[in-house]
């Protein structure tokens, strides 16, 4: 008999849309696994297996027990979780982004070949973020991780009609001594001078707006971070201490708008 190793279904949950403009969407969800056992493919098996003694199968005794299947653990290293993580978060935003146009109703299909992505036909510009169920730090050797373990990942995805735009998904706080690293001066001082819980909020809105025009205009990654923002820190107080569903902020130095979607943990600059 061939192993009954179960294939594995990718199912998104807690599905959100929301229209930020005219001409600008995005998606959150939730993306998880779980196996799926084909019980057809054992029960031929399990007759093919027994077809030399097929006449002296009782097949009204087979028929009345009680079946149950247990499958063999394996075992996945620290990488292999987190390049299964990656492949599990990579099809999930593109998983995402299909459910996003059958949403709209536009049929249409991704241009991978240059960046920033965009739509073949339409031209729509595209970002994707992903985040894991948790830290990839904790992840060691001790953490069993067998297959058929459900993983977890939190997914989003933008489109917009006119320009290259920028989205992240971030549930991990920042941790001071990151922030002391690549933060600017102006930002470390106007955090310090908040509460330690506003400081944990903000520095990570921080993070997400810089990883969001990271994506817009393919700065470097330690460029990116290291420019200042805080010029944006008073109104993101504002944001957390106003909260809603949708809060939408001017960048006063470009003529981007950043939307904070506290709820979905997610930025967007548009």
């Amino acid at each position: 008999m061939q192993s009954m190793m179960p294939s594995f279904i990718l199912n998104l949950t807690h599905v959100q849309y929301t229209q930020l403009d005219p001409a600008t969407w995005c998606a959150t969800a939730q993306v998880s696994e779980r196996s799926s056992l084909n019980l057809k493919r054992l029960w031929d098996e399990l007759l093919w297996s027994s077809a030399d003694n097929i006449s002296q199968v009782d097949f009204q005794k087979l028929y009345e027990l009680n079946w149950y299947y247990c499958l063999s653990s394996v075992s996945l290293s620290t990488r292999e979780m987190a390049q299964h993580q990656r492949r599990l978060q990579r099809k999930g935003v593109r998983l995402l982004l299909q459910q996003l146009l059958d949403e709209l109703k536009l049929c249409d299909t991704l241009d991978e070949s240059n960046f920033p992505y965009r739509l073949s036909s339409s031209e729509y510009y595209v970002c994707f973020s992903h985040t894991g169920s948790k830290n990839h730090h904790d992840i060691n050797q001790n953490t069993v991780q067998t297959i058929g373990t459900s993983l977890n990942s939190k997914v989003t995805v933008v489109i917009s009609r006119h320009r290259p735009i920028g989205i992240d998904i971030e549930i991990n706080h920042v941790a001071w001594h990151v922030a002391q690293r690549f933060y600017s001066e102006h930002e470390m001082a106007d955090l310090q001078a908040l509460s330690p819980l506003q400081r944990e909020i903000i520095a990570k809105l921080l993070w997400q707006i810089k990883e969001s025009f990271i994506k817009i205009h393919q700065y470097k990654l330690a460029q990116g971070l290291g420019i200042d923002y805080s010029y944006l820190i008073a109104d993101l107080v504002y944001a957390i201490r106003e909260p809603s569903s949708l809060m939408v902020i001017a960048d006063i130095k470009s003529d981007y708008r950043i939307a904070v979607l506290s709820a979905q943990q997610t930025i967007v600059i548009f």
